[in-house]
């Protein structure tokens, strides 16, 4: 697979305006899962899904932030990513998870309007409502820090913008599917016109394995190559992390052809997690310090190397 890889400089955004496109892409999804989607969670069995913000009020925005997104993830910028990441020379910062949690919690501007909650009291929700349905533990720490990829954005050579940092994710290398989110932005995407990346299997095989999927940039497969090789979390949490994002997937049944024996297990695994990402948001605000001892066990259980190098 050659690619030929331009290096640009990152862009970093602020903090508030990232989370106000984190917010109406998660609208969008909201909407398009509708209140069937929960069949594996009950904390949220009472809720009206309809009511989660305003689809309309999202919409430009979503729609400009996917035809930017859709434009540049290409095979070329992906390499380029991992080699940035993997670089011997990239100094990685070094930090325990709570560490990570609290840094996160500084991209959070308090006068901007749109921004109800902090980083972290979202990561704790989400915890918190797959502890309160008797989740395992490994899970309820998947949801402790599942949107800790957004730490891209505070360094160099992690992130060129907010399109490769939320939103959708998607396997670069074939055939844009259609079940994606405006599938026709994709046309701006000049892998859309290459002879092997524009065919349905690309530069894959049928049946390979998820695993071998290069996905989309951003803070879902950035956080993945963070933790698998630093935690002891179980192969469903580390699907759950990678592919939480990954709706033409888990939600609309799009690249089921490179599923390989054994990924049902992961694809079932997120669609498990993903309403507590989404519908958590609407619970009451958690008592950071109350939680604090009590995940900070969690994490040591499954971090017990206890500084990470992100």
């Amino acid at each position: 697979m050659a690619a030929v890889a331009v290096h640009a400089a990152p862009v970093h955004r602020n903090g508030a305006e990232l989370e106000a496109i984190s917010d109406a892409v998660d609208t969008v999804n909201i909407l398009k899962d509708g209140p069937s989607f929960d069949t594996e969670s009950h904390f949220d069995a009472d809720k009206d899904k309809s009511a989660f913000r305003q689809y309309e009020d999202a919409c430009d925005r979503v729609k400009s932030f996917y035809a930017e997104q859709h434009a540049k993830q290409t095979v070329a910028h992906n390499v380029a990513a991992r080699e940035r990441f993997y670089s011997p020379t990239r100094q990685r910062a070094e930090m325990s998870i709570w560490e990570a949690m609290e840094k996160l919690n500084t991209l959070i501007d308090d006068s901007d309007p749109d921004t109800e909650l902090s980083q972290i009291h979202h990561l704790l929700q989400s915890a918190e409502a797959i502890r309160r349905d008797g989740k395992p533990r490994w899970m309820q720490l998947t949801g402790l820090i599942h949107d800790l990829g957004k730490l891209m954005l505070f360094f160099d050579d992690c992130c060129e913008g907010q399109w490769d940092v939320v939103g959708d994710t998607f396997p670069v290398g074939c055939r844009f599917d259609e079940r994606c989110i405006y599938p026709d932005t994709f046309a701006a995407n000049p892998d859309s016109r290459h002879d092997v990346y524009s065919t349905r299997y690309g530069i894959y095989a049928p049946g390979c394995g998820m695993d071998k999927l290069m996905m989309s940039w951003g803070h879902d497969e950035y956080l993945y190559h963070v933790v698998k090789d630093q935690s002891m979390l179980p192969r469903e949490a580390l699907a759950m992390i990678r592919f939480h994002s990954f709706y033409p997937w888990h939600k609309e049944g799009a690249y089921r052809e490179f599923m390989a024996d054994g990924d049902e297990v992961l694809l079932n695994a997120v669609k498990a997690f993903n309403p507590y990402d989404l519908y958590s948001k609407s619970d009451d605000v958690p008592n950071v310090e109350e939680l604090k001892p009590y995940y900070l066990e969690l994490i040591d259980e499954f971090f017990p190397q206890k500084v990470i190098k992100w």
